[in-house]
C-alpha cells in the first residue's frame, strides 16, 4: 500500500493476514509511510497505533503487541525481535509527532528476541534492548540494556540478571 493511501482498517487486517499470517485488529491504527514488516503469527491488539511516517518499523514473528500501544518509526528505524510480549500502553520509539532530532544520531531503536515489556513502559528512540530482557511496568529505557537483565525505574536500571 502506498504512502498516503487510506484503506479501510478491515482491508489492512486482511492484507496482513493473507500476506504473512499476522493478526492485526481492525481497531488498530496503521499509519503507513515507510515499510512496515510484521512477522508470522504476530498479533497487534485493538487501539494500538503503528506509525511509519518518519521511518520503518519491523516486528518479528510471534510477537504480541498489547492494547493501546504506540510504536512510532523514526529516521533510524524501529526493530522488534521474535517472541516478544509487549503489554498494554507501551510507547516504543517516541510519539508519532516526535521530531527527527529525538533519536540520538539517527540510531535505530532495537528490541531483541524474547523481551517482555511491562505496561506503561517507554522505550525512547535510540534505545537498545538485548535478548531475554524484562522491562518492569512504567519504566523508561533510554540507553543500552544487557542481555537477560531485569530493569526498572526512570531511567531504567538493572536490578537483577537472569541466568
Amino acid at each position: 500500500m502506498k504512502a498516503g493511501v487510506a484503506a479501510p482498517r478491515w482491508v489492512q487486517t486482511l492484507r496482513f493476514m493473507a500476506r504473512g499470517g499476522a493478526l492485526v485488529s481492525p481497531r488498530a491504527a496503521l499509519e503507513l509511510g515507510e515499510p512496515l514488516g510484521l512477522g508470522r503469527k504476530t498479533s497487534i491488539s485493538a487501539f494500538s497505533l503503528i506509525s511509519t511516517r518518519e521511518g520503518e518499523v519491523r516486528i518479528g514473528a510471534r510477537t504480541d503487541v498489547g492494547t493501546g500501544c504506540c510504536i512510532s518509526g523514526h529516521p533510524g528505524g524501529v526493530s522488534i525481535g521474535d517472541d516478544c510480549l509487549i503489554s498494554p500502553n507501551v510507547v516504543i520509539g517516541g510519539p508519532p509527532q516526535a521530531s527527527a532530532e529525538d533519536a540520538p544520531e539517527g540510531r535505530a531503536t532495537l528490541v531483541g528476541n524474547n523481551v517482555w515489556i511491562g505496561a506503561g513502559a517507554v522505550i525512547l528512540p535510540g534505545a537498545e534492548i538485548a535478548d531475554g530482557v524484562i522491562v518492569s511496568p512504567n519504566s523508561v529505557v533510554s540507553g543500552m540494556v544487557a542481555a537477560n537483565a531485569i530493569v526498572q525505574g526512570n531511567p531504567a536500571k538493572t536490578i537483577f540478571t537472569r541466568r
